[in-house]
């Protein structure tokens, strides 16, 4: 593995560092106890790098997030780690009924709730619905959609890398919320099939998880997904009759000799 991937990582840090400091730094001196709260210390980084680099991120990723998102989310929509609300820009309104935002970090929920409304989805009339809990919280979400199984699209866009015991949690969202015939979209990076470049995800992930609210760099999270029982068998081809990808499929053009290695996925929970 080149050296440059190897350690452009510090560059990445530097530059949370950068975006991140002057707020981070107020936020303790208002309130010195967040030095013994490292998890929430973590989401105030989090949020503040995602001001910066946020809206860039999600412009980088247009093409896929059309082809993945825009063309096949429908019914009421689950976004897994909402962030700032990207997602809802991809979502149709011709399709969806219900735009459903997890995202425990708080702060988020004005900006998810902004993107949102010019989106088309609003609060007052139930085709948004914002939440704090996390995605491992299946019966809340259940709660508030009004029962489980109620969920037609799942999307997750760099979450699953920070959810707790991501296989359980994953299992519980496809058995408990999404309905038969329900579509399951991600797009991750994760575990590298590659030993050295593994290595090096391993070696960094510590850092990495204290700075960006739990992000983990070596989660083979689309074999998470790919692994479980539920799904419809997917054809030779890797496309359904209307022609889509199904399975898991590499970011065209993306090296696999880096830290970041993506993977797209789309599964569709059998009847």
């Amino acid at each position: 593995m080149k050296l440059s991937n190897i350690f452009g990582i510090l560059t990445d840090l530097r530059f949370a560092i950068i975006a991140s400091a002057k707020p981070t730094i107020k936020a303790i001196r208002d309130s010195p106890s967040l030095l013994f709260h490292l998890q929430e210390l973590s989401k105030i980084i989090f949020y503040n790098v995602w001001i910066v680099y946020g809206r860039e991120a999600d412009e980088n990723r247009q093409p896929m997030k059309e082809s993945l998102i825009t063309a096949n989310s429908k019914g009421t929509v689950l976004d897994l780690g909402a962030g700032f609300g990207a997602t809802v820009r991809y979502l149709s309104k011709d399709k969806v009924t219900r735009y459903v935002a997890i995202e425990p970090n708080v702060m988020m929920h004005k900006h998810i709730k902004d993107t949102a409304e010019k989106a088309g989805f609003s609060e007052v009339d139930g085709s948004l619905v914002v939440l704090s809990c996390g995605a491992e919280d299946y019966k809340v979400i259940g709660s508030a959609l009004g029962g489980l199984g109620t969920v037609d699209t799942i999307v997750s866009v760099l979450t699953l890398c920070s959810v707790p015991n991501p296989e359980q949690t994953i299992k519980d969202l496809v058995v408990k919320l999404l309905k038969p015939g329900g579509e399951f979209l991600f797009y991750e990076h994760v575990q590298s099939k590659k030993k050295d470049v593994s290595f090096w995800q391993w070696f960094w992930t510590p850092i990495w998880k204290t700075c960006f609210d739990g992000c983990a760099l070596n989660r083979p999270s689309d074999e998470y997904v790919r692994n479980l029982p539920y799904w419809e068998p997917i054809p030779e081809s890797g496309r359904d009759s209307e022609g889509k990808q199904v399975g898991v499929w590499g970011n065209p053009g993306e090296e696999e000799e880096h830290l970041w290695w993506h993977q797209i996925g789309r599964f569709i929970k059998s009847s």
